[in-house]
């Protein structure tokens, strides 16, 4: 039990240096030449590195440091030692990034240019002002599918990014607002300041879009590719259900029983958690099993216990 547990922390911090490291080169390499601001405080070091040429590392550690000193002391203590070592991790490794291979972007359509042409952007080449001809869509692709990677991962290894959800949760703390609704709303600010800084249109539009498709990618990262339905059946051939799920899907559930609500006659309800595949199978075989059967089916995001993901450990 305890070199189990030894190897999951072991894969656990593994984890959160490579998601740490992922983090750097999405945010140096893909986010920053595009003048983008997907939220959070890195979005903000953009914004500082491109306007006044501060570093990315130290603009973020400046806001970050404090913001989680504030965080603890409103909140208590529940930014945990992983979510401690996120912090410290990221600016170390956009530091190296930033200080070895500068600001020039990764994708470009184009050679670099020392003059200012029409639909240009800019990056600072030591103290030279470059320019180029950027390719949006596909950085705005490859820099979401980076960026949900590095962030799912340092998610699944039991820490968080801190920064802007910190002030999300504050202000969560004294109002009614969900945190949800308080992150969207703090990350969408930040993204708009590219509009004033830069004033072009583009670059909201553009984090935004690079916001969705991280979100998508930190659920695959985290939740994983299955995807599971849970169905409420209904029926007074209960046996007749409850063998077909035992015997030719291999599954199992909860019968309940209650009473119908018009006439308050007593039905039973079969509670079953299945996969895509299963639960088309389900389907399609009640109607010859009970074609009266009523059947409400909700997606589930998170499945643990016996037959499905194991349980955590801690």
């Amino acid at each position: 039990m305890k070199n189990e547990k030894l190897k999951q922390q072991i894969v656990s911090y593994a984890l959160l240096v490579l998601g740490s490291a992922l983090f750097a080169v999405g945010d140096v390499m893909f986010v920053n030449p595009y003048h983008m601001a997907p939220g959070g405080v890195y979005g903000l070091a953009n914004v500082f590195n491109a306007m006044w040429g501060w570093k990315i590392s130290l603009a973020g550690i400046c806001m970050d440091i404090p913001l989680l000193i504030i965080g603890t002391i409103i909140l208590g203590p529940k930014f945990g030692l992983k979510t401690v070592i996120s912090v410290i991790l990221i600016p170390v490794f956009t530091f190296i990034v930033e200080s070895t291979w500068g600001y020039a972007p990764l994708i470009h359509d184009g050679a670099f240019f020392d003059v200012e042409m029409q639909s240009s952007l800019f990056f600072m080449d030591g103290d030279v002002q470059r320019y180029f001809m950027p390719d949006f869509f596909l950085n705005t692709v490859v820099s979401g599918l980076i960026y949900g990677v590095a962030i799912g991962v340092i998610f699944r290894s039991g820490a968080t990014s801190g920064g802007s959800d910190i002030i999300a949760m504050i202000v969560h703390k004294y109002t009614k607002i969900s945190l949800g609704t308080l992150v969207l709303i703090v990350d969408s600010i930040i993204s708009l300041t590219t509009l004033v800084a830069f004033e072009d249109i583009r670059l909201p539009i553009y984090s935004i879009i690079l916001i969705f498709i991280e979100s998508k990618i930190i659920d695959l990262v985290v939740e994983g590719v299955k995807s599971y339905k849970t169905a409420f059946v209904v029926t007074d051939k209960v046996e007749e259900v409850r063998d077909f799920i035992i015997k030719d899907l291999d599954r199992s559930g909860t019968v309940f029983a209650g009473s119908g609500l018009y006439k308050g006659a007593e039905r039973k309800m079969i509670y079953v958690t299945l996969n895509r595949s299963d639960l088309v199978k389900l389907k399609a075989n009640l109607r010859f099993l009970d074609p009266n059967a009523f059947v409400n089916v909700i997606e589930s995001s998170e499945i643990m216990g016996n037959g499905f993901k194991a349980l955590p450990t801690e």
